[in-house]
């Protein structure tokens, strides 16, 4: 599978407009779309941070999807975001959909590595980061994503709840340093809201 991100910042009094206009629409315009297989919507209102991404069965299903949607995905964040970044990667390892309720919070780990490292990399993390995660109290769902061309990933984790969220930093914390002892390097760490999360 493939997953288009999409980072979008801007001023955190209109974000709340902005959120509301893609909890209404968002699903219902991408699982139009042959190939969808989820989304997921994430933001910081108080820094002004929405986080996207929608998951796709193909990189073709991908491209044409990005096309089609485009316009109405800016017109959408229009009253809210003032920078824009989007990115594909590979949905390299992925655990089961699962339910999520309210309160639910996301670790995001952007990192670089490699291009050549890229299956050692997602390995390591299925044999050892994984498991550690799954382990976890609170743990909803986890996946790791690579654009293996350019050497650039991320991982994603979702807990129940903020609380669990907060308790899961250490232990995660141990799991990047066995990551970057692979020679992956860490380049940004995120904290955010879960706001809407659908796979199919």
């Amino acid at each position: 599978m493939y997953v288009r991100t999409g980072y979008f910042t801007g001023d955190p009094s209109t974000i709340d407009q902005a959120l509301d206009g893609l909890r209404a629409e968002a699903v219902g315009l991408l699982s139009a779309q042959p190939g969808y297989r989820g989304y997921g919507l994430f933001a910081d209102r108080e820094r002004g941070v929405i986080l996207m991404g929608s998951w796709w069965d193909t990189a073709q299903h991908e491209r044409d999807s990005a096309e089609r949607l485009r316009q109405r995905r800016d017109e959408l964040l229009a009253p809210f975001a003032t920078t824009t970044a989007v990115e594909v990667l590979e949905a390299t390892v992925v655990t089961p959909p699962a339910p999520v309720g309210p309160g639910a919070g996301f670790r995001l780990v952007r990192f670089d590595f490699e291009p050549d490292r890229g299956d050692e990399l997602a390995e390591g993390f299925r044999a050892g980061a994984l498991p550690a995660l799954q382990g976890m109290d609170g743990f909803v769902s986890a996946a790791l994503l690579l654009n293996r061309a350019v050497g650039r990933g991320s991982v994603g984790v979702v807990f129940a709840d903020r609380a669990a969220l907060a308790a899961s930093r250490g232990p995660q914390a141990a799991a990047r340093a066995k990551a970057a002892a692979s020679g992956a390097v860490v380049r940004s760490l995120e904290e955010l809201d879960v706001v809407l999360l659908e796979r199919s």
